[in-house]
């Protein structure tokens, strides 16, 4: 197996965490809500609150449209490397969710939003994903060589 490159894009990756910033504002201002994906996502799914669907939707619409943005900016489509099976994605999937469902939110929810309201659950989720992470990368990468 070949190791996993990682290429690092300074401009891009603040860019993005500009806008994500922004968005996780403008929804708490605007909603008064908190913008965690994996939360907007359920309660679109489950949701029936008068009002709630139509901003759900509307995030959900945004993220799925970001590709297309760069598509009619660049010509091109953003290039996304899998480098795991269909299996591995599905295994990782599940996991992510449990882990969201135990942890009371994902890594937007707390990691952006949370952090910045200084909430301290928030902040020990947010170590706990890094560690985690951490140690995950080292394994695969140094550990077991993928």
């Amino acid at each position: 197996m070949t190791a996993i490159e990682t290429a690092f894009t300074p401009f891009q990756s603040l860019a993005g965490g500009v806008l994500i910033g922004l968005s996780a504002v403008l929804l708490m201002f605007l909603q008064g809500r908190i913008m965690g994906a994996t939360g907007i996502l359920a309660g679109l799914v489950t949701g029936n609150a008068p009002g709630e669907r139509s901003w759900r939707a509307a995030m959900v619409a945004g993220m799925v449209a970001g590709p297309l943005l760069v598509l009619a900016v660049t010509g091109q489509m953003p290039v996304v490397d899998v480098p795991v099976s269909l299996p591995m994605i599905l295994v990782g999937g599940f996991i992510v969710g449990v882990g969201v469902t135990y942890g009371s939110g994902c890594t937007s929810g707390h990691g952006v939003c949370g952090m910045a309201r200084l909430s301290p659950r928030s902040i020990v989720a947010t170590l706990t994903f890094m560690v985690v992470c951490f140690a995950t990368v080292y394994v695969i990468r140094h550990v077991l060589g993928i």
